[in-house]
């Protein structure tokens, strides 16, 4: 009989191409072989060139979703992704304390559509520390993180941040050095450079790099160990093909 998968959820949008949001996650779980669990906070029209809007649940149906979900199973890790405002994260991590304590929360700051859509805002920074406190992990890219705390460059920001929850910071937007990420926590960053060149972008990269993790975590990789198998895992769905739209394998 072979062995059972430790279960993963992600708590994310509805993308219909597939790319991006919790479908994108499933793959990413499946490839990684955890069991996925899913919760839709938005429906989403788009696909990987054009967004033209969103329809978002409201809070009874998220809240809903997670408690016949996590009635029935043991979560160890859990990501959160696209999202209404930070008011309704807020709520999300606090329902998913109340529910299942034991689960550690990986956030992923998705602020703005690759096609331009802008989902939130400036986030204040008491705000956002507050947050950090009850995560284990947050994925901001180079972008998001300067959106996060514009008033510092991102090392600087992320590191900040690292006193509260481990950070790692996303390098497809780092100027200096193209592809580098660096996971840091109180303070110290841990490096992890591309073993490859990336030919061309894909929709929904950070969705299924932050999906990555969760899924190692969820195997029982350390942390470090696991970013380093989400990145490498995340280049070859990004080399996968010469289109927008990544094809999943492990």
């Amino acid at each position: 009989m072979p062995k059972q998968r430790p279960y993963t959820l992600t708590i994310a949008g509805f993308d219909p191409s597939g790319g991006a949001g919790l479908t994108a996650d499933i793959k990413t779980f499946e490839a990684l072989k955890v069991q996925g669990l899913s919760v839709c906070t938005a429906l989403t029209y788009q696909h990987e060139s054009e967004f033209e809007g969103v329809d978002w649940l409201n809070t009874e149906q998220l809240k809903h979703q997670l408690t016949i979900l996590l009635r029935k199973y043991k979560v160890p890790f859990a990501k959160i992704g696209l999202v209404q405002s930070m008011e309704v994260l807020q709520q999300l991590i606090k329902l998913m304390h109340q529910l299942s304590p034991d689960t550690n929360l990986i956030w992923d700051p998705i602020l703005k559509a690759s096609a331009g859509f802008t989902f939130h805002e400036q986030v204040q920074a008491e705000q956002l520390k507050e947050l950090c406190r009850q995560l284990y992990l947050i994925t901001p890219n180079w972008l998001e993180m300067q959106q996060l705390m514009p008033d510092k460059p991102a090392p600087e920001a992320a590191a900040q941040l690292s006193q509260y929850c481990h950070v790692l910071l996303k390098g497809g937007h780092n100027q200096e050095k193209p592809g580098y990420d660096y996971l840091y926590y109180k303070g110290e960053a841990k490096s992890f450079r591309p073993k490859q060149q990336v030919q061309i972008g894909k929709h929904g990269s950070g969705c299924v790099l932050s999906a990555a993790v969760t899924a190692l975590l969820a195997q029982g990789y350390p942390l470090h160990k696991a970013c380093r198998k989400a990145k490498d895992y995340t280049t070859r769905f990004l080399n996968s093909n010469s289109t927008l739209l990544g094809y999943h394998h492990f």
